[in-house]
């Protein structure tokens, strides 16, 4: 088996797909960052940073991923009812942009 930085990429997206997991991983992270215990320690001038940095980096992209995935999620249930629409109409509730030109 060939490991690579992409496949444990991918495997990650993949797994971070199921909120639970990125629950988990949020909570994981926020843990670690408040321990005293590192992989890295921090009295190493700048490598006991990078753990640290890679870490709330990771934070913050997960926390933005779901912050968006709810965003969108409200907004796509808003977005669904169509108000005063006859029966029998086919509209989907999509909004139409149409540019007006005047006529002389």
């Amino acid at each position: 088996m060939k490991f690579s930085i992409q496949s444990l990429y991918t495997w990650y997206r993949t797994v971070l797909r199921n909120p639970k997991y990125r629950w988990w991983v949020i909570l994981g992270t926020l843990v670690y960052l408040v321990s005293p215990f590192d992989v890295l320690p921090d009295f190493i001038p700048v490598v006991g940073q990078i753990d640290d940095v890679f870490l709330l980096t990771l934070l913050v992209s997960e926390v933005s991923g779901l912050v968006i995935e709810g965003w969108k999620a409200r907004k796509g249930e808003a977005g669904t009812e169509v108000p005063n629409t006859p029966e029998g109409s086919t509209s989907t509730g999509s909004t139409v942009d149409v540019d007006a030109v005047s006529v002389k």
